[in-house]
């Protein structure tokens, strides 16, 4: 068998189906799926993209929904998708404009969506917030370089931190949701201020769901792989044309197909949660010591990804280093050899 034929992404599909299709049924069940039905749910980056999607299917199934996000205008338009799907005259949906890239300001965040409901903290958080600016490093600043960890991690680390101390206080065994990216797993050029971001919070939502088993609450966090959302339009702006060709292969993911696929994982109790084949593959290349999902899918997934991981990695490389003379030209172009910075 060739290698082109290995590596084709419709090969590895089909190989996949083929071999889920004769898993015995018995494995998927056992588990008691948890159920959002009137619960609260705190969702950060609430107003729009994921937050928003996720926001709207918790609310179809019954859930009382706390939103935070920068705009109130965005909050406002957002509240009012919530209200049309009320399925309850219990439901409540609240909105909240913070910033939340400070540990003050997601604190603040914090304690007013508890407020809203008698000092209780909520029984689920998904930090969705974050925003990503790809480039190349030598076309950034030395405050692009921090704004990519202020904005991919800090700005849902400190929803975590704060969430997991009120949660543990008032003995609350519920959940905290962080969302890395497929680029949590593995990287390439034009991430170099975001990807180190999304490594953290893997590392972040590993150390938290050792510790939190202290205190009953479930820890997970989501991989998804491109999704088309005004966040993904924005940093369209300043991502590099190398960028664009190595993703063109990904197919993506809707706002609302990412959604489903998060709360699916939740729903199952998986810790790390991934949405389609690709990221699949590459949780289960790295996973390291984090709890597999299912036994014998996640030992497909192993010999697929021993095989086709590598010659994903070189293709890209066989890319990145055929752009060279291209780039350099763009750097000349910008005078990078020949500035004193």
């Amino acid at each position: 068998m060739s290698l082109e034929i290995i590596s084709d992404p419709l090969f590895v599909k089909v190989a996949v189906a083929l071999l889920l299709i004769s898993i015995p049924s018995f494995m998927f069940f056992g588990k008691k799926k948890w159920d959002p039905r009137g619960k609260h749910i705190y969702i950060t980056g609430g107003s729009q993209g994921l937050g928003l999607a996720l926001a709207k299917d918790l609310a179809k199934k019954g859930a009382s929904i706390s939103i935070v996000a920068r705009t109130q205008s965005k909050l406002d338009a957002a509240l009012k998708e919530l209200e049309s799907l009320r399925q309850s005259p219990n439901q409540t949906f609240n909105s909240f404009a913070f910033p939340l890239d400070t540990a003050d300001t997601s604190a603040a965040a914090f304690t007013a969506v508890c407020a809203a409901h008698n000092g209780q903290a909520p029984d689920a958080v998904f930090a969705c917030a974050g925003a990503s600016r790809p480039m190349y490093l030598t076309d950034m600043t030395p405050e692009d370089f921090e704004r990519g960890m202020r904005d991919g991690f800090w700005v849902q680390a400190w929803t975590a931190f704060a969430a997991a101390k009120e949660m543990a206080k008032q003995g609350k065994k519920g959940k905290i949701v962080l969302v890395s990216s497929t680029l949590g797993y593995m990287s390439f050029v034009g991430y170099a201020s975001y990807s180190p971001a999304k490594h953290a919070l893997r590392g972040l939502a590993e150390s938290l769901r050792s510790e939190l088993l202290l205190y009953g609450i479930d820890v997970h966090i989501f991989f998804p792989p491109t999704m088309y959302t005004p966040g993904f339009d924005e940093e369209n702006k300043t991502k590099p044309a190398i960028t664009r060709k190595i993703e063109s292969t990904d197919e993506g993911l809707t706002a609302e197909q990412a959604a489903a696929g998060l709360l699916a994982g939740v729903q199952r109790g998986d810790h790390h949660i991934t949405a389609d084949l690709i990221t699949s593959l590459f949780r289960a290349s790295t996973r390291g010591s984090a709890p597999r999902n299912n036994a014998f899918i996640d030992t497909v997934l192993d010999f697929i990804a021993l095989i086709g991981v590598p010659i994903w990695r070189s293709s890209v490389d066989k890319q990145v280093i055929r752009h060279r003379e291209e780039h350099r030209a763009y750097l000349d172009s910008k005078g990078f050899f020949t500035s004193s910075k």
